[in-house]
């Protein structure tokens, strides 16, 4: 079995995707510590007419001291989910494929969840089906294991019978490699190369949200995803 990890981040950019699709499970990272500063868990960037937009997701932080990811609260203050809403509607306006997918949109800003965790998880699981990425999904929370670092991880693998760590070959300098093969656990690295694909406004702009290939490639999505990279699952 491999097994690979991740946090949360809001609306991944596609190289999260192709990390699920190598791997057979892929854990999020939910009980481990929200960041005191800015993060990809509650923001992220698209694209409009004047080059990157950051859409970010307000949430309660202060004089809440440490966080862990599943506790943190969405702030529902001003009327940023309908601007949000709107940000989606002109930027991607005349995206061929932004109607297909206007009514998870407009469905995930009217919800109100209450934490962000559960926003994110809804995003992430619209995106791997349109992807038509079966991987499963197992929280962090659900397995009851406390390591940190690369502990985490190797208690994370023998918790789900795994024999195969699967890590973006950048993070492999994070990684104690000797703990994997001390613990009979292959650490195998894929490398993600960023895909091209037709968008809107100019310059291409890489590793912006899943949701901007989307919108601008539809079905093909995924096979633009895979079209690049060095390794596709067989």
């Amino acid at each position: 079995m491999i097994i690979s990890a991740n946090q949360p981040y809001f609306a991944p950019f596609p190289g999260f995707f192709y990390k699920a699709l190598l791997s057979d499970v892929l854990i999020i990272l939910d009980e481990v510590q929200f960041p005191h500063g800015t993060t990809w868990i509650s923001r992220n960037r698209f694209k409009n007419d004047q080059g990157t937009l950051w859409l970010t997701i307000p949430v309660w932080k202060k004089g809440l001291g440490e966080q862990k990811i599943n506790q943190v609260r969405i702030c529902y203050k001003g009327r940023w989910p309908r601007k949000h809403q709107e940000s989606f509607k002109c930027a991607y306006g005349n995206a061929p494929y932004l109607r297909d997918h206007l009514g998870f949109i407009e469905g995930l800003f009217a919800a109100r969840f209450e934490k962000l965790i559960d926003l994110n998880l809804a995003i992430i699981r619209y995106l791997m089906d349109c992807l038509q990425i079966k991987t499963q999904l197992v929280l962090l929370s659900d397995l009851g294991v406390k390591g940190r670092a690369t502990q985490l991880l190797i208690e994370i693998c023998q918790a789900m019978g795994a024999s195969v760590f699967l890590a973006q070959s950048q993070a492999k300098k994070y990684l104690d490699a000797e703990l994997f093969q001390n613990n009979e656990i292959e650490l195998r690295c894929s490398r993600y190369v960023a895909p091209i694909y037709p968008q809107l406004w100019g310059d291409f702009l890489a590793n912006l949200s899943t949701l901007d290939l989307l919108f601008n490639c539809g079905p093909k999505a995924g096979d633009v995803l895979l079209h690049h990279q060095p390794v596709a699952r067989s």
